[in-house]
């Protein structure tokens, strides 16, 4: 049984267009969040467990929030900020205000995934769901059935 990913499409353009919308007029970037697409996103499987990882560097793991809801898994984070430069001496003030985003979904495979023993680690950059399965999904040794 596979887990089936809900890809949240979001175009990107080339380089040079990317710095023409990223730049301002002193070629500052714009946006300073620490996405600017979706996070890379690793799927495994074994005999006992799906295993999730999301790459996320530079968050805590309160900055995220993980629902389940009708074999629906959703990752998602939102971060807003304020960033000011001031100098009094110059007489001049920046402020510049950024959001950044991110959620994803998979659909779990129904009677395959025991719900109730979800968990999730947030270490060095790195979400990571673990996915136990249920005893009648996974796989059973192989077995030598007599004739009689």
């Amino acid at each position: 049984m596979k887990l089936i990913k809900r890809n949240n499409y979001q175009p990107s353009f080339p380089s040079f267009f990317d710095d023409i919308f990223t730049k301002d007029l002193f070629g500052m970037d714009r946006d300073f969040s620490p996405f600017k697409s979706n996070p890379a996103v690793n799927i495994k499987e074994n005999d006992e467990s799906f295993k999730i990882e999301v790459a996320a560097p530079g968050l805590k793991k309160e900055d995220f929030n993980v629902e389940l809801d009708q074999n629906v898994l959703t990752i998602s984070f939102e971060q807003k900020g304020e960033k000011e430069e001031k100098d009094e001496k110059e007489k001049f003030t920046r402020r510049e205000f950024s959001y950044s985003s991110f959620k994803r979904s998979f659909t779990i495979p129904e009677n395959v995934v025991n719900a109730e023993e979800i968990n999730a680690q947030y270490n060095d950059g790195i979400l990571s769901l673990n996915l136990p399965k249920k005893e009648e999904a996974k796989v059973q040794a192989k077995r030598l059935i007599e004739i009689q």
